[in-house]
């Protein structure tokens, strides 16, 4: 029995050497522009981009294969930070895969909710709790606002509502709009 038990710890202790040398000497480096790019990106995974998630999205964007003006849930200030981290001229959102909203989060009527899970399944992020059969609820702080539990819903009980923006998550609005309606103002009454 002892002469098992030293044969398969030998083993192990030689297949963890291999094992360890292996992962110091083949070691894969990930390209940090990834990374960088994917901390950018909202995180919601929502697939809006074309992508099925922020992560392939970042990637692809590094590969230059896919552009910096795809993501409606980041809008503007995602392509704005994009541009800076790539060196690349800003560009509009791109209509063909949405249009930038407000934050919204998932709200589960579930007084109507039948129990069917298919709004589980749909989640990408894991945010919507329930058994079958059984009433569901969304966890408000995961909710990505992602949109795609809406869909499969057989009974339409899933509402998009705006998030309520805190005191420490307000930010001043840009103020392009007032000034371009002043300038063109100010350019009629220099006209006339």
């Amino acid at each position: 029995m002892w002469t098992a038990v030293l044969i398969i710890t030998s083993l192990a202790v030689g297949f963890g050497l291999l094992l360890g040398y292996a992962a110091v000497r083949f070691k894969v480096e990930e390209d940090p522009v990834v990374d960088q790019i994917d901390r950018i990106l909202p995180q919601t995974q929502c697939g809006q981009c074309g992508y099925p998630g922020c992560r392939p999205y970042a990637e692809a964007i590094a590969a230059g294969e896919a552009d910096i003006n795809q993501c409606p849930p980041g809008g503007e200030t995602v392509i704005l930070a994009l541009a800076d981290l790539l060196g690349r001229d800003p560009k509009p959102l791109n209509e063909e895969h949405g249009e930038h909203k407000e934050k919204r989060v998932a709200v589960i009527r579930e007084a109507e909710c039948i129990g069917c899970t298919l709004c589980i399944q749909a989640c990408p992020v894991d945010c919507i709790i329930g058994a079958a059969k059984q009433m569901h609820t969304v966890i408000e702080e995961e909710c990505t606002g992602c949109e795609l539990c809406v869909p499969p819903c057989p009974v339409d009980c899933i509402d998009m509502v705006p998030v309520k923006t805190e005191l420490s998550e307000w930010t001043w609005p840009f103020p392009e709009e007032e000034a371009t309606a002043e300038t063109d103002e100010e350019a009629k009454e220099a006209a006339s």
